[in-house]
């Protein structure tokens, strides 16, 4: 069953309008669990109570309040938040165009779909295939679920996918004591991580991938409903120190003996379009 459009608007190209609707391009399968009181399994159950009169409160008589000095809070209601002014408030509007390459993946949050209402196919199609044959990305503003997002519009195979983003100033500064940059390396030993990367090149294939840990999880909880023996897993050894020379020469004879048989040199230019199209998935999933 498909899930209903979360959405309804329009994409905003210069003058051209194309209507669609918005649907979640991605779930969550990760397993559920409900907390429960040890003693007798009862379900533990969260109340709203306000903490001046002790009384628990019902959805309708909550109001959001915005903390702007300790202990002081200015309330807005829905008519006030309805007044703040943005053109986004049913337009995906196109500022502008880049290249995929230019964003960092970093920014990415999460994908959605949008379809187009059936009197906008033929703009839609239009803005799909001028944006395929520029390998371009249109960045846009939108707004919902209570907030104006940053978002890229790019197309997956005929379907046009939108990608919420967070505000650059949304993104934390890479700055840690802890991280040392400056530690030299030897020729050899880059040679050699080389090496091994190009042992571990292979085309992007998503589908090679799955959550082992969450398949394990239900097989455990199979078990346990099943009345079955719990087999405690071995510990893992603790991993020893080694040269780091000695650990890229092991760590080359293994990806060589995990995929047999060499792979031809790809030419330069050949090379770093494999790159590029094995790039842009990674950049396409970020999510969110």
């Amino acid at each position: 069953m498909p899930p209903r459009a979360m959405w309804k608007g329009a994409i905003s190209f210069g003058l051209v309008t194309i209507p669609v609707a918005v649907f979640p391009a991605t779930e969550e399968k990760s397993l559920k669990f409900n907390q429960l009181h040890d003693e007798d399994s009862g379900r533990i159950r969260y109340k709203r109570v306000c903490e001046i009169d002790g009384q628990e409160v019902s959805f309708e008589h909550i109001a959001k309040g915005f903390e702007y000095e300790k202990g002081h809070y200015v309330v807005l209601t829905d008519d006030d938040l309805e007044k703040v002014p943005l053109e986004s408030s049913r337009s995906i509007d196109i500022q502008q165009f880049v290249e995929l390459e230019e964003i960092d993946p970093i920014l990415y949050k999460k994908s959605y779909y949008l379809v187009p209402d059936e009197t906008g196919a033929k703009a839609y199609a239009l803005l799909r295939t001028a944006l395929s044959e520029e390998s371009k990305v249109g960045i846009a503003k939108v707004s919902f679920r209570d907030k104006e997002h940053l978002a890229a519009l790019r197309f997956d195979g005929d379907v046009f996918v939108l990608e919420t983003m967070y505000w650059p100033d949304e993104i934390r500064a890479a700055e840690f004591e802890t991280v040392h940059t400056g530690a030299k390396v030897r020729p050899q030993e880059v040679e050699m991580a080389k090496a091994l990367i190009d042992n571990l090149t292979e085309p992007w294939n998503p589908a090679a991938y799955k959550d082992e840990y969450r398949e394990a999880l239900l097989e455990l909880v199979e078990k346990k409903i099943a009345g079955e023996e719990i087999e405690v897993a071995p510990e893992a050894a603790p991993a020893r120190v080694v040269d780091l020379m000695d650990a890229l020469k092991a760590s080359v004879e293994a990806a060589k003996k995990k995929t047999p048989g060499a792979r031809p040199k790809a030419k330069s230019g050949a090379k770093k379009t494999a790159a590029k199209k094995a790039a842009a998935p990674r950049k396409k999933a970020a999510t969110g």
